[in-house]
């Protein structure tokens, strides 16, 4: 293999915002990279920087207008935006994301992004208010579904002097983001290559879909888990050479083939199995959704609903599996958890995890569009114990954001063996 590095083309968009500068930064960070930028710029971007700064950086034509008469290219938003590898808009505004989410291209900006086949990441910069706007929030979760990738905007003192979320993410982390989706997406890249294998060795214990509380002989208590996102980690896991198991809930999909699967219906027959399974481990994944309560009693006979208007449950707890096993982990397992959530995701996350002491947890608000239960795509935010601040990761297919969650890990457990 050719130690000569990988050459990216990206295709810079710049929208009229106060961080449009930053988009300079952003572009050399790239050119270091080896990566070849082309640049777009909106109108509203030239009144607060030149087109002829990016031409100077870049030796490239910066696109504005198909319709300028020195544009060389009549037909520019067709093929720029199918001669690159990545289209990355820095800064994105509030009304640029409101035309891409709603298909309106009346400039060359949003033109390239309906016709764009690349991969498309935005870094959002606007004022809070703007930000947390019902209907700029809507325009993100439609992006997000369509599979557009987020560099959210952080918390800070705005130009307005306002202080709130709706700065720039740092360009560090902007091309970093950048960078790291060109590679994955490249499947022959060096890192994907070296990745192929990279759990050889571990030994994974992975739980899967949502468990069944009896009530009576016909009657359950349960909950919407499918099993994909658990079964896509383990799918992963077994791909980079990793011996997997899986103690198995109540699933709508096939298990992958390649790793070990033992029933768990029930909480209890879960957490059964799963101790029996955990001597050897080096790794645990919690994904199932475990039941917190069960029926006291379960009836031997179906329960009649005559003379009934109605019908109270006695429940109990059932036994924390997270819990447990990270109470009794032996030396060098690694206990990750999932937090799937409503409302206050990271704060309750972050509680999950040092209640119970583990080493990561993955949130998701299932609340979001593209996200949760049944879905074939998930947003997750994926908090490490030790790293006080919390990894945000777009919309993705559960496959990939499998791979996203092995890879910290992995990070994770080398970190510990080099410590």
């Amino acid at each position: 293999m050719s130690d000569e590095k990988m050459k990216f083309r990206v295709g810079l968009g710049v929208t009229g915002g106060i961080a449009a500068y930053k988009a300079i930064e952003v572009l050399r960070l790239l050119q270091k990279s080896d990566c070849e930028v082309r640049v777009a710029m909106t109108k509203h971007a030239t009144e607060f920087i030149s087109p002829l700064t990016f031409r100077a950086l870049t030796e490239n034509y910066v696109l504005v207008d198909d319709y300028e008469p020195d544009n060389p290219d009549p037909i520019a938003h067709i093929n720029f935006s199918q001669e690159i590898d990545l289209f990355l808009v820095v800064p994105a505004t509030a009304n640029t994301l409101a035309k891409f989410a709603n298909g309106i291209a009346d400039d060359f900006l949003t033109s390239t992004y309906l016709a764009s086949t690349a991969p498309v990441m935005v870094a959002p910069a606007m004022n809070t208010t703007m930000w947390d706007q019902p209907a700029t929030q809507r325009n993100i979760a439609n992006l997000r579904e369509d599979g557009v990738y987020f560099v959210e905007p952080v918390s800070g003192e705005l130009a307005c002097k306002t202080v709130g979320t709706g700065k720039l993410e740092d360009v560090e982390n902007i091309a970093a983001q950048a960078l790291s989706l060109l590679t994955k997406k490249k499947t022959n890249s060096p890192e994907a290559i070296g990745k192929s294998q990279d759990l050889n060795g571990q030994k994974i214990l992975i739980t899967v879909g949502g468990t069944r509380e009896a009530i009576d002989p016909v009657r359950f208590i349960s909950n919407h888990s499918s099993g994909k996102m658990g079964f896509a980690i383990a799918e992963a896991a077994a791909k980079r050479g990793a011996e997997v198991t899986v103690v198995s809930g109540i699933t709508t999909v096939e298990p992958p083939d390649g790793v070990k699967v033992v029933p768990g219906i029930s909480a209890e027959e879960m957490h059964t199995s799963v101790m029996r399974e955990l001597s050897g481990k080096t790794i645990f994944i919690g994904a199932a959704a475990v039941a917190d309560y069960r029926p006291r009693s379960v009836a031997d006979a179906k329960i009649k609903k005559e003379k009934k208007d109605s019908m109270s449950l006695d429940l109990e707890k059932t036994t924390d599996i997270l819990a447990v096993v990270s109470e009794n982990r032996h030396q060098g397992l690694t206990v990750v958890g999932f937090a799937a959530e409503t409302n206050n995701v990271v704060d309750y996350a972050r509680s999950k995890l040092e209640k119970k002491n583990l080493d990561m947890v993955v949130a998701n608000d299932i609340t979001k569009k593209g996200a949760g239960f049944n879905t074939d795509t998930n947003i997750a935010t994926i908090i490490v114990r030790g790293n006080p601040k919390a990894i945000d990761l777009p919309i993705m297919k559960k496959r990939e954001l499998a791979d996203n969650i092995l890879d910290e890990v992995l990070k994770l457990k080398t970190a510990r063996k080099s410590a």
